[in-house]
């Protein structure tokens, strides 16, 4: 929609995509392939440098986008005004809706080297004008919860804030609290995403305000006398030390906690343990914010700390590198033509050919010690052992199954339990395990 020379963004995510997927579009369409029977595969070759393991996320999220994955009639002029698309493809595209399945690995699940975590089986032409959408979500949504992930095992059960809204665009600072609160954060600083998903959010005064009081001890009583003695007060605007001391002297012995933002973190966290409870503050907590990854939370973890916030190393995460790939198509529109399998073969980027079904085995201690996938064009009828990964969350184009935030929550904390304590390790190492071919692929 145009207003002057203000562009509004549409209710439609049609053209949240790259133009080549129109141009793949408008060469079906004359080929011939556009209504075949097509199935597409979301994976990650591998993991980022040393991670063990990732966590999928933002699927609620591609299931309220694809509702409303539609050429709007505005969209449709605007191909036609720029002609990205011919008139044969607009044509197509016009009152064109998803009207495929989509099966998927639960929301806050494990993933691995391999693993199929979005499968979709459509006509071609429907197929790949999702590549974009479900990569875009994907990747963000997934980053954000494997970096959160580790920064929890990190914090040994230390409560983290998010709170990377200013290190990235607004929107996106929404859907990294969401993903962030999935993996294990307690709350966030974003109220947009308190509202939508219902997070937990949290905050109380910046070094501004502490700024423009004539002087500390005036600020924390104003906050004090607001927000009450159980507030936390960020200490460090000025001198650490004498922060403590007039937080104290604001709120008293219940002060709730103080925030340090600064400076050498593991040297001033043990003093400004000690100051506080000479001071009487006993319960007071520390809060530890400022550039803080999954190592300084691990060292830190071990202290006195009472808690972390972290923003701009978890927006700043590694992508998974998720692709997302054309594996069978039928030569035909017969809708009874068997699949044939594809895959690309170019050097460092090979994919397995075929339809994947994926089984998960675990150990007589309910460890993981395995994922196998299974080759077929339909769901096996004599499954091989383990748990079945997969769900149908999308059938004939309508949604089938959505699960909240606070379910992928609880789901990813029980997932996490099925790694052993040096799979779930920070350090360096080589993937947990590899989702691989199961012998009984035909």
């Amino acid at each position: 929609m145009r207003r002057g020379n203000l562009v509004l963004a549409s209710d439609s995510p049609a053209l949240h995509t790259d133009q080549y997927e129109l141009g793949n579009l408008q060469g079906a369409l004359r080929s011939g392939v556009a209504s075949r029977l097509a199935v597409f595969e979301l994976f990650a070759r591998r993991l980022p440098e040393g991670r063990r393991y990732g966590v999928f996320a933002g699927l609620g999220r591609l299931l309220d986008r694809l509702e409303n994955f539609r050429f709007t009639a505005e969209q449709l002029r605007w191909l036609n005004e720029t002609q990205v698309a011919d008139a044969g493809t607009r044509g197509r595209l016009e009152g064109q809706r998803f009207t495929g399945d989509v099966w998927a690995y639960q929301e806050g699940d494990l993933y691995f080297p391999n693993s199929p975590l979005l499968t979709v089986v459509a006509p071609f032409a429907e197929a790949v004008l999702l590549e974009t959408i479900c990569l875009s979500i994907c990747n963000w949504d997934s980053g954000i919860a494997s970096s959160a992930s580790r920064m929890v095992t990190a914090a040994r059960g230390l409560p983290i804030t998010e709170m990377g809204t200013r290190r990235t665009h607004e929107e996106a600072a929404i859907d990294a609290a969401r993903a962030a609160y999935i993996a294990g954060f307690s709350a966030t600083s974003n109220m947009e995403a308190g509202y939508r998903y219902g997070i937990p959010v949290t905050g109380t005064a910046a070094h501004c305000f502490t700024m423009a009081h004539r002087d500390e001890l005036t600020a924390f009583r104003a906050q004090v006398a607001s927000q009450g003695p159980e507030t936390t007060l960020l200490v460090d605007t000025y001198d650490l030390q004498q922060g403590i001391r007039n937080a104290v002297a604001a709120a008293g012995p219940e002060l709730g906690g103080v925030r340090i933002d600064s400076g050498d973190l593991l040297s001033e966290l043990p003093k400004a343990r000690q100051l506080l409870d000479s001071l009487g503050a006993r319960q007071a907590r520390i809060v530890l914010t400022g550039g803080l990854d999954e190592y300084a939370m691990d060292e830190l973890s071990l202290g006195a700390a009472g808690g972390f916030g972290s923003g701009e190393r978890l927006i700043a995460h590694p992508s998974p590198g998720f692709v997302y790939k054309l594996v069978a198509i039928a030569d035909s529109d017969d809708p009874e033509e068997p699949l044939r399998r594809v895959s690309k073969r170019s050097a460092s980027k090979l994919s397995l050919g075929g339809r994947k079904w994926a089984y998960r085995r675990f150990d007589a201690s309910r460890f993981i010690t395995a994922e196998d996938l299974l080759v077929s064009d339909s769901a096996p009828e004599s499954p091989p052992a383990g748990l079945p990964l997969q769900e149908r969350v999308v059938g004939e184009g309508r949604i089938l199954l959505r699960r909240s935030v606070e379910e992928a929550r609880a789901f990813h904390q029980q997932a996490k339990c099925r790694l052993r304590p040096e799979q779930l390790s920070i350090q360096a190492g080589p993937p947990a395990i590899l989702a691989r071919p199961s012998e009984e692929s035909p």
